[in-house]
């Protein structure tokens, strides 16, 4: 007995001893990834050993609902799995036999961007290792419109862009490349990225504008030309109402297009309602004729029958007459 316990505690103290030199392992800095593209998240053991029959567990610690992927009894099994996810997640199911776990991502989306745990459970041992995920989105082309003028002569220009990770850098630049101080910035964050605008005003006379979005090695600009040196109540007021006029006769025209295409379409209900009545008045005609021929019909056989009834007693009569000759004629004899 005391032999059995002591192989046991031997056998035991193998495995453990083995068991302490596997280890998960992971990449040694936060993972990059691009937002639309695929990528690869490292997760192996080392020493290299087979996994097929082992656990392996993808999960977002910051997350509540944390599962991205789950491998046990030589399947996948991603019914738990965020919904986010479902369809976007990959374990290369040949690299397992090499002790390779590494998970592909299909893709990528800003929200993806956080913590990732690789955990990975045998019969006799456990380990696992923790990394971060960086996603970039290159976002869409900034957008400068204009905000009206100040008193001064200033025109206020503002520039927005969106769909940006991490946060971008916004700047003004002047025809010279001098960079111009924004006077209000707002920042927006949301499941699709950051959103940033900002507003500058400018007095500058012909001058070529630019508002440029960086991130990292990525840029995108959008550029507008000033024209104003000072503003000018007058000249805007005759612009206004330039417009205005423009607009009041643009408005009238699109009147009397509407009118002529009433009356068009009045005279053609017109001429739907006559042609209407008319085709009841046909009908009703049709309907007398045929109301005429049914009484033609009939009285027509009715005279038919009187012709019958007539050629009969035309028939009874002369057999009456033969018969009256016949007896005169043996009375005669």
């Amino acid at each position: 007995m005391k032999f059995i316990c002591l192989t046991l505690l031997i056998i035991s103290g193998i495995t453990y001893s083995r068991s302490d030199q596997y280890e998960v392992v992971g990449p040694a800095d936060r993972v990059f990834a691009v937002a639309g593209e695929d990528v690869i998240l490292p997760c192996s053991v080392k020493p290299n050993i087979s996994v097929v029959d082992m656990r392996v567990e993808w999960t977002r610690p910051d997350q509540k609902d944390s599962l991205v992927h789950l491998y046990e009894d030589y399947e996948d099994r991603n019914t738990d799995q965020i919904e986010s996810y479902r369809g976007r997640t990959k374990l290369n199911h040949q690299e397992l036999q090499r002790g390779n776990t590494s998970l592909k991502l299909s893709s990528v989306r800003v929200s993806d961007e956080g913590r990732y745990k690789c955990f990975i459970q045998s019969k006799s041992w456990y380990n696992d290792v923790t990394f971060d995920v960086s996603v970039e989105a290159v976002g869409r082309p900034p957008v400068i419109t204009v905000d009206g003028f100040d008193d001064s002569g200033g025109l206020h220009l503002q520039c927005e862009s969106e769909g940006w990770n991490p946060e971008p850098d916004l700047e003004w630049l002047n025809s010279e490349g001098v960079s111009l101080t924004s006077e209000t910035t707002e920042t927006h964050r949301n499941t699709d990225g950051f959103r940033v605008k900002h507003t500058v005003t400018v007095y500058e006379r012909d001058s070529i504008i630019h508002c440029r979005v960086k991130l990292r090695y990525h840029m995108l600009e959008t550029m507008i030309t000033s024209s104003n040196k000072r503003f000018n109540p007058l000249r805007t007021s005759v612009i206004l109402i330039s417009a205005v006029v423009v607009l009041i006769g643009i408005a009238g025209m699109l009147i009397a297009a509407f009118v002529h295409k009433n009356k068009e379409l009045d005279h053609l209900k017109n001429e739907n309602r006559g042609m209407k009545q008319e085709h009841n008045r046909l009908q009703k005609e049709q309907s007398e004729i045929k109301q005429e021929h049914d009484r033609l019909q009939k009285e027509q056989s009715e005279i038919k029958q009187e012709h019958d009834r007539l050629q009969k007693e035309k028939s009874e009569i002369k057999q009456e007459c033969d018969q009256l000759q016949n007896k005169m004629a043996i009375n005669g004899k």
